[in-house]
């Protein structure tokens, strides 16, 4: 990665930070990367920007004119926001989409931390080796796309895709081919493929609060010792991951991949080690 070490005093004060989506107010990002700003002793904010659909490009230019240093992208704009930046990174390029926005002088770039954050997360608190792993994505949306992209760099035997469309399953496969196979199916055929994985993901939304109670899998079809990762960070243990570890699966939870991904998006802004330890601390006492 590279990285310019961010000046305050240089750029003319306190760095301005932000993360965009709609709805906003449930998000994290500001505890934690204020408490990462803290940390580090730089003067500055971390705010959450409610931004509708139809508002997106006047939010892009108001990154410019308030001279913010960069945002962070969230639902539902992480697609939609790149027609409106400078730059596009090849980590953007190749998820087909943007959660970190960098502002150098007016100059917008847009990067995909999402795929690399999860890898990192899994890699160091559970799965140190994926080459020749057998894995199963569960859903086949934007979260989807950037964790089988970077997936992909780790060389699994096998990627299967299972989602409630098998269309959508298959033309995130088809835009995903590489020297792995992988596959698009049905979620309803996911059955065989889930009993012979080794890594099983789920991507969806299924099982966040507040709706405790969602699991985007039977946990009839898993069996013991398999991995079970779950992007959700709230709560920190899905549904779907109580079914697992009482199964005798491994789980991983969200809460790796969120610090993770902020983590290289602070270390784009700033230039210096992301204090991740302190970042974690941070989300497990915001949720109790």
């Amino acid at each position: 990665m590279s990285k310019t070490h961010y000046n305050v005093n240089g750029l003319g004060g306190d760095i301005l930070l932000g993360v965009m989506g709609d709805p906003i107010a449930h998000s994290k990002s500001p505890v934690m990367h204020m408490a990462a700003l803290q940390a580090l002793g730089i003067p500055g904010a971390y705010v959450p920007l409610h931004i509708v659909p139809e508002r997106l490009a006047e939010a892009v230019q108001a990154v410019r004119v308030l001279g913010f240093r960069g945002v962070n992208v969230t639902i539902p704009h992480k697609v939609a926001v790149m027609p409106y930046l400078d730059k596009l990174d090849a980590s953007a390029l190749s998820v087909g989409a943007v959660n970190t926005i960098v502002n150098d002088s007016g100059v917008l770039t847009g990067y995909n931390t999402d795929g690399i954050g999860y890898v990192r997360s899994l890699k160091s608190e559970l799965a140190p080796d994926l080459n020749g792993a057998r894995i199963v994505v569960l859903g086949a949306g934007g979260a989807a796309r950037g964790i089988v992209t970077a997936l992909l760099q780790e060389r699994p035997e096998q990627i299967v895709i299972a989602n409630r469309t098998k269309d959508k399953a298959e033309e995130l496969a088809e835009a995903c081919r590489s020297a792995v196979t992988v596959t698009g199916i049905a979620l309803e055929q996911a059955a065989e493929a889930v009993s012979q994985a080794d890594i099983i993901i789920n991507t969806t939304s299924v099982g966040m609060a507040p709706h405790l109670d969602g699991m985007p899998l039977e946990p009839s079809l898993l069996r013991p010792g398999q991995i079970v990762s779950d992007l959700i960070y709230n709560p920190l243990n899905t549904r779907l991951l109580k079914e697992a570890e009482r199964i005798g699966c491994r789980i991983h939870g969200g809460l790796g991949m969120f610090v993770y991904q902020g983590a290289y998006a602070l270390e784009y802004w700033t230039g210096q080690a992301a204090p991740v330890d302190i970042m974690r601390q941070a989300i497990l006492d915001c949720l109790g």
